[in-house]
């Protein structure tokens, strides 16, 4: 198991550039975090001189990046602007080629009005699907994530309930598409989050790439990010079940609380796991360290 984390807490100061990545690779490093998370909205310059100098900054520090999280819009009613959105989305994965970063996370798009669900499937599984055999040449991961709502859209994810999430992630399993779990939306707006994080690993089964964010909310129905493990998501079970399945991939502390490098400090889990554990003690130590309440249950 390897960690990293997406600096949510930062997000307007890396985007207003008060904060930079270099900046924010040092404080992973000094974390002891094995690699940082980058959102595609840090990164207004993509041209390719740009990015080779974010890769070397991020480097210079002893990091690199784990995942680019972006947020396509698969869902958007005008035929047009998912043309667009595909044509934007393989700049991105060749962004992320170019920082060396072993994932894309892709969502599905959002909740627009105007989008019957039964075409809003259809424009997701097309579009993550193209995007794929598009980037498959670059050698970086696809991982679709049980997604909310973030800053740069107006709507919620059309995904955000578990069966639609669910169905998407089916139909874009031939694709080589894997999956980004979310435990806090889990928490959030699954009736049952430890039986959807079992559908996940049931899909998963066959090798299909799982990563996980670990990120955690104050309530159900609506995300509200709080510090991990002191929320609603229930860590000890889920860990329990990434255990059992032998699961050995990344963790991305999704650090939300605006408690800036003290949130990130506490989601860090690095120091209890790092030496010399087997897979699956790692994996639970992991956990207990992100979910205080977890006790001997994980």
């Amino acid at each position: 198991m390897k960690l990293s984390c997406l600096p949510v807490s930062f997000f307007p100061d890396i985007i207003a550039g008060r904060m930079s990545l270099a900046s924010w690779a040092a404080m992973g490093a000094r974390l002891g975090l094995d690699a940082v998370d980058l959102s595609i909205l840090f990164l207004p310059d993509r041209s390719p001189a740009a990015v080779a100098a974010t890769r070397r900054a991020i480097e210079s520090q002893g990091m690199r990046v784990a995942m680019v999280t972006s947020y396509p819009d698969w869902t958007h009613p005008d035929p047009a602007q998912r043309e667009r959105e595909l044509a934007m989305e393989e700049q991105v994965v060749a962004v992320a080629a170019g920082l060396g970063a072993a994932l894309v996370r892709v969502t599905t798009g959002q909740a627009h009005p105007d989008t019957p669900r039964d075409e809003g499937l259809t424009w997701a599984i097309d579009g993550l699907c193209r995007l794929a055999d598009a980037t498959r040449h670059l050698g970086v991961t696809l991982v679709y994530e049980n997604h909310s709502k973030p800053s740069a859209w107006t709507y919620t994810d059309f995904a955000e309930q578990p069966d639609v999430f669910l169905t998407v992630a089916r139909g874009i399993a031939k694709a080589g598409i894997g999956i980004n779990f979310d435990a806090g939306n889990a928490a959030t707006f699954a009736n049952d989050p430890v039986a959807l994080l079992d559908e996940v690993l049931a899909l998963c089964a066959g090798g299909r790439t799982l990563s996980v964010h670990a990120s955690d909310s104050a309530a159900r129905g609506r995300l509200q990010h709080v510090l991990v493990g002191t929320g609603i998501t229930p860590y000890p079970a889920l860990c329990q079940r990434l255990v059992r399945a032998g699961w050995d991939g990344w963790i991305c502390i999704e650090e939300g609380s605006n408690q800036g490098e003290a949130g990130v400090a506490a989601g860090n889990a690095t120091p209890p796991y790092r030496a010399s554990q087997t897979r699956s003690r790692r994996v639970a130590t992991c956990c207990r360290a992100v979910s205080p309440t977890a006790g001997a249950e994980s």
